[in-house]
């Protein structure tokens, strides 16, 4: 309910949401020349994990105009690394082997520091963002959207030509839509924590992520400046649901499962709560609705073992941003604008989920860990991990390739292949 107290304000577009998704579209549209107002129900710095960036995020950095304080604030990684126990090396995939050489490292960020460069840099190209602030109540008029905010200054109701839901797992306008559903490929759960005085790789690889796989899922391992690192499980609901102590003597134990990463958490002290994620596999129907769209994980998210969520969510911010701004400069372009755009952004998240959804299987841990670069397909790879994904010459038929050997080298152990896909179906159980 609101009353007589309750302001009112007009802009052309309201952005739910000013993490990288939200602040890297109000920024855009707001060179175009857009009035744009940011809700954010948070107040920056504010801890957020994904704290791993791809190199083709470095790209986008430069063209919003904050690669340099990005550069000033996170550690370079130049690479990922990959520890099987089925394997006795480990395989670390460089990103200067990728096919573009124009980017041939990222960073690793405390994500802190990251959002608050954004939010600011969408400030300074003239977003009015509103901290704190909670949009309460979200109706979509023809020819509009309203919004009903509450801040620290009391209610406003907010008139609008255009709404961006950048609300990541709020889904607010999946919710309002109730187009948002459980990802019946994919279903895994996450606790993570930073800590101090882990054990940092040496040199090139003081930066660099490394994936552990383990029984009941995988961890990562992210080193951060200031001496800090960001360890998380990402598991099968069933494990998670077997905690019967604290959550932070469940990531102990759990840590404990995986003796190549306890060993380095082995003189490492937690800073930080222990966090757990529940249903962490969504997606929604669609990534638009009249006079909206959703960007990053507002519209869906599926794992994180790739490192793509930043990276996706910023790019479908450029994608975006040239959606919305075609659709208020000629309103008659606007099917054909969000069309392109739910095809931009499937494309990228089909392509990164059909490597999540087998990246546990042994023949894709054995072609990860083994790699043939048979007609230079672990350039593709790289490519993939770089986040190189839209459309480079060379890459895509690559990944095509790898695509290939992986079925015809699970044709080639029925056994094992059938054996592993009755396990992934019982691991991805709902758990009530």
């Amino acid at each position: 309910m609101t009353d007589e107290s309750t302001t009112e304000r007009a802009c052309d577009v309201i952005v739910i949401g000013g993490g990288p998704a939200g602040s890297t579209i109000a920024a855009l549209l707001a060179e175009k020349g857009w009035d744009v107002a940011v809700l954010e129900r948070d107040r920056h710095p504010r801890f957020h994990i994904g704290e791993s960036l791809l190199p083709h995020n470095n790209k986008l950095f430069e063209r919003l105009g904050v690669l340099d304080e990005v550069r000033r604030v996170g550690l370079v990684k130049n690479g990922a690394e990959f520890i099987s126990p089925d394997h006795a090396e480990p395989r670390t995939f460089y990103f200067a082997d990728a096919i573009d050489k124009s980017v041939q490292s990222a960073f690793q960020v405390h994500r802190a520091d990251l959002d608050l460069i954004l939010i600011r840099n969408a400030v300074r190209k003239g977003a009015a963002v509103f901290e704190s602030t909670q949009a309460v109540e979200v109706t979509l008029p023809e020819g509009g959207a309203r919004v009903l905010a509450r801040g620290p200054d009391g209610e406003c109701r907010w008139r609008a030509r255009f709404l961006v839901d950048a609300s990541g797992r709020d889904t607010v306008l999946a919710n309002l839509f109730r187009i948002k559903r459980a990802n019946r490929k994919h279903s895994s759960a996450a606790l993570y924590a930073h800590y101090e005085g882990a054990q940092h790789r040496a040199g090139r690889d003081a930066g660099n992520i490394t994936i552990y796989w383990f029984e009941h899922g995988w961890f990562w391992f992210i080193p951060l400046a200031r001496g800090v690192s960001s360890v998380g499980a990402v598991c099968w609901p069933y494990y998670l649901k077997s905690r019967r102590g604290s959550l932070d003597q469940f990531l102990d134990e759990t840590a404990a499962l995986c003796p190549a990463l306890a060993e380095r958490l082995r003189d490492a002290r937690r800073i930080t709560p222990v966090i757990a994620t529940g249903n962490y596999s969504y997606e929604s129907a669609r990534s638009y609705g009249p006079n909206c769209l959703m960007i990053g994980d507002s519209f869906a998210f599926v794992d994180p073992v790739f490192s793509s969520g930043v990276y996706l969510a910023m790019a479908g911010a450029f994608a975006g941003a040239d959606a919305v701004d075609a659709c208020l400069r000629d309103p008659a372009a606007a099917p054909r604008a969000i069309r392109a755009y739910e095809r931009r952004v499937r494309g990228g998240l089909r392509l990164f989920s059909w490597f999540i959804y087998r990246v546990t299987t042994p023949v894709m841990r054995d072609l990860l860990m083994r790699p043939r670069n048979i007609l230079g397909v672990v350039r593709g790879v790289v490519s993939l991990l770089a986040g190189d994904i839209y459309g480079a010459r060379g890459v895509r038929w690559r990944i095509r390739l790898f695509q290939l050997i992986y079925y015809l080298k699970s044709a080639a152990s029925p056994g094992q292949s059938r054996a592993a896909a009755r396990r992934r179906r019982a691991n991805i159980r709902p758990v009530a």
